[in-house]
């Protein structure tokens, strides 16, 4: 799987000026890899820049700084021309099932629309034979081709929105937590579902979220994601076996576990506090206001980004051998409270 990289993400910037001297880090210096076939989880708090990410890796935000290649092609750098054939390849299944549909428009409509943009069919029979065959490898049936998206539920719109991002045969499909807005009931059956396509099609996913469980359910690796910045990478396996960084680790505990026996037994890390503002993130290591294991050096030092073992990558000093004293400060050195039950 890891032979072919379909996307590869170099130190990607995405700033929003704000007037009056104010600039949003919404996406600050990511990097990773994408291998074709595989699902890459992208995880963090809401407001972390997650989606942000997806949507400048789609060229709906322009770069800051950084480079996307897709297939080689830094898609940034590609004619009109070029870019409209790019997004063939490259297409997004957004959040909101409810906002991401046209509601004056027909379902057939909905996913017929790109096919007539990129003129894929001649007739209008045979992009409707198409519809119909979308429709019915995402659960639906011909008879809801002609009905409005206000006649659906959540999870059938979702199902809607993920047949009109495969009416164009894509390689990549990016899922821009295509499950929070849904009933926990029906998130499973849209997982479940967006496994088999990948199986039966060859799909190759980047899958954002902020439910862990969930990502580690569908993915292969998964980055994590806070304030704008990679905090840490590796396989799904590795992260929930042996996570490095505090933030990670904090992540990992408030999942509950069935067991209670387990549940009782084990350590829970709660963060306290609110995540800081892209706008004034803090100085050094961006956790650091909210980190356990906080040092001197994090607020004076930015985090490397470094494989510590193999395919397991983090941006933490508690990894770096130049510090010499990783004794934590106290909370009220840094302004937070950390209970571990």
């Amino acid at each position: 799987m890891k032979e072919e990289k379909m996307l590869q993400v170099r130190n990607l910037k995405k700033h929003f000026n704000l007037g009056k001297g104010k600039t949003l880090k919404a996406v600050d210096g990511v990097s990773f890899d994408i291998y074709k076939g595989e699902t890459f989880g992208l995880v963090g708090e809401s407001g972390c820049g997650k989606s942000t990410t997806g949507r400048t890796i789609m060229n709906l935000y322009d770069r800051t700084d950084g480079q996307v290649l897709f297939n080689d092609q830094d898609v940034h750098k590609l004619s009109e021309q070029d870019d409209f054939k790019l997004k063939k390849q490259m297409q997004m299944i957004f959040q909101d099932p409810y906002a991401s549909l046209n509601p004056r428009s027909t379902v057939a409509d909905i996913i017929s629309e790109p096919m007539i943009v990129h003129k894929m069919y001649k007739t209008g029979k045979q992009r409707m034979s198409r519809v119909y065959e979308l429709l019915e490898e995402v659960g639906l049936n011909r008879d809801h081709a002609n009905r409005y998206p206000h006649e659906f539920s959540g999870g059938q719109r979702q199902r809607i929105g993920i047949a009109r991002a495969l009416a164009l045969n894509p390689d990549l499909i990016i899922a821009d937590e295509p499950i929070s807005a849904l009933d926990v009931s029906v998130q499973a059956q849209v997982v479940n579902l967006l496994e088999r396509l990948q199986e039966e099609k060859g799909l190759t996913y980047l899958f954002i979220a902020h439910d862990l469980s969930m990502v580690q359910h569908i993915s292969d690796r998964i980055g994590v994601m806070y304030l704008g910045k990679m905090a840490e990478l590796t396989s799904s396996e590795q992260l929930y076996k042996k996570p490095l960084h505090p933030y990670t680790q904090a992540l990992l505990s408030a999942i509950p576990i069935p067991d209670p026996d387990i549940e009782d037994s084990r350590e829970q890390v709660i963060i306290e506090g609110e995540i800081p503002s892209p706008i004034d993130p803090p100085s050094g290591c961006v956790f650091r206001t909210r980190c356990p294991m906080a040092m001197e050096a994090c607020a004076e030092i930015q985090p490397v980004w470094q494989e510590v073992e193999q395919d397991h990558y983090v941006a933490c000093h508690l990894y770096n051998d130049n510090i010499n004293d990783k004794s934590p400060v106290t909370s009220d050195q840094h302004g937070i409270k950390i209970n571990i039950n």
